[in-house]
C-alpha cells in the first residue's frame, strides 16, 4: 500500500515525504509547484504534477497506485494574504479539501490526515495553553478556511467508513537535520526564516508587526515546533488510524511561546552577529498570543518530541538557509557558464 502526500514538494510536505521513505513506505506525491520544488521531492517518490481538486487527476493516481492513506498539506498559508484575497483561501483550502476527500471516500481510501493550524483559535485561549476543547473563532479566513475543512471531514467521517486525524499546527519552523530539506521559498513569511535571511545579510533588516499586544514585551508570542517533530506526529497519526483508531483533533506545539523578540535574539546569539529590526504597526488578522496543550496527541498518538529547543530549531534553520543561498549562487554561476559558452 501507499501513502498519498498531497503538496508533497512545499516545506512541510517534503519532510513528510522523506519520513515516509525512511520508514519504509511507498510515497506518491501531488503537487501543483505553485510554493514547492519539484528537486524536494526525492526520486524514490512517485511524483505528480497537479491540483489536488482535479477530479481526474485523483482518479488517475488513485487507479495507479494502491493508496490507503492520504497526508493532506496542500493549501495556502498566507494570514494578511487570507485577509486580501478571501475567496481564494475558500477555494483552495477548503473546496479542495471537499474534492479530495470525496475522491477519497469514492476510492475507498479510508484514512486521511489534515494538516490544519492553531489559527482555528483565534484570540479565544485567554492567558493558558490551548486546548482542543477552546473555542474556535478562526480571526482571518485562513483560519475560517481550515476550520471548514475540518468541519466537512466530521461530516463524512459520520456518514461513510472513513477516519481521519487533524493536526492543528503551531508555528513550523526549523529544517531536517540531515540537510535533505527545508523551507526554501522565496518571499516565504515565516519569522525565524526572514531572521535567519537578516543574520545571513540577505535582508537589511527585518520588521517587527505590533509592539501593542498583551505580552510580557508586547510582541506577539508564539509555539514554535520543528518541523520534524511535527512529521513525527504525521507518522504517529497513520499508525494511529490504521490500527483502527477514531477520528480526533490534535495540537501539535511544544506548549512553550516564544516573543516575536525572543526569537530574534536567538536568531542573533546562534549565528553571532546582529542585524537592524524595524517596528511596523500589527498586521490584520494576527493574534496576540498563541501556546499549545498537546496532551491529547502525545497521549493517544504516542508523540514524543525530540527537538523542543528555540536554540535547536534555529540552528537547523540557519544550516538550511547557509546551504539553500550557497546552492543558488551555484546555480546562477553555472547558468552564467552555459551563457558565455554559448556566446
Amino acid at each position: 500500500m501507499a501513502v498519498l502526500v498531497t503538496g508533497g514538494a512545499g516545506y512541510i510536505g517534503s519532510h513528510m515525504v522523506w519520513a515516509l521513505l525512511d520508514a519504509g513506505e511507498e510515497v506518491v506525491v501531488l503537487d501543483r509547484l505553485s510554493t514547492g520544488f519539484r528537486w524536494a521531492v526525492p526520486d524514490a517518490a512517485r511524483f505528480y504534477f497537479g491540483d489536488v481538486g482535479d477530479r481526474e487527476t485523483l482518479k488517475r493516481v488513485f487507479a495507479e497506485h494502491s493508496i490507503d492513506a492520504i497526508l493532506h498539506f496542500a493549501g495556502s498559508i498566507v494570514v494578511p494574504q487570507s485577509v486580501a484575497h478571501p475567496l481564494e483561501y475558500y477555494e483552495n483550502n477548503t473546496s479542495k479539501t471537499g474534492v479530495l476527500a470525496a475522491a477519497a471516500i469514492e476510492a475507498g481510501i479510508k484514512h486521511f490526515v489534515f494538516s490544519s493550524t492553531a489559527a482555528v483559535y483565534g484570540d479565544e485561549a485567554g492567558e493558558g495553553l490551548v486546548r482542543e476543547t477552546n473555542p474556535t473563532v478562526p480571526k482571518n479566513p485562513y483560519g475560517q478556511s481550515k476550520l471548514m475543512s475540518e468541519m466537512m471531514l466530521r461530516d463524512a467521517a459520520r456518514a461513510h467508513d472513513f477516519r481521519y486525524v487533524v493536526l492543528r499546527y503551531f508555528n513550523v519552523a526549523g529544517a531536517d537535520p540531515k540537510g535533505r530539506t527545508g523551507l526554501s521559498t522565496e518571499g516565504a513569511t515565516h519569522l525565524i526564516k526572514l531572521a535567519c535571511e537578516a543574520a545571513l545579510g540577505r535582508r537589511p533588516s527585518i520588521d517587527v508587526y505590533g509592539t501593542d499586544y498583551s505580552t510580557p514585551d508586547g510582541t506577539g508570542v508564539r509555539d514554535y515546533i520543528h518541523v520534524s517533530d511535527l512529521v513525527a506526529a504525521h507518522l504517529n497519526a497513520l499508525s494511529y488510524l490504521r490500527r483502527g483508531g477514531d477520528p480526533i483533533v490534535a495540537n501539535c506545539g511544544y506548549g512553550e511561546g516564544y516573543s516575536v523578540l525572543q526569537v530574534i535574539e536567538s536568531v542573533k546569539r546562534v549565528h553571532g552577529t546582529d542585524f537592524p529590526v524595524r517596528f511596523c504597526p500589527r498586521r490584520p488578522g494576527d493574534a496576540g498570543a498563541v501556546v499549545a496543550d498537546s496532551t491529547l496527541a502525545r497521549r493517544l498518538l504516542g508523540w514524543k518530541p525530540k527537538y523542543n529547543s528555540l536554540d535547536r530549531i534555529v540552528t537547523t534553520a540557519l544550516e538550511w538557509e547557509s546551504n539553500l543561498w550557497a546552492r543558488r549562487e551555484g546555480d546562477l554561476a553555472a547558468i552564467h557558464r552555459k551563457l558565455v559558452a554559448n556566446f
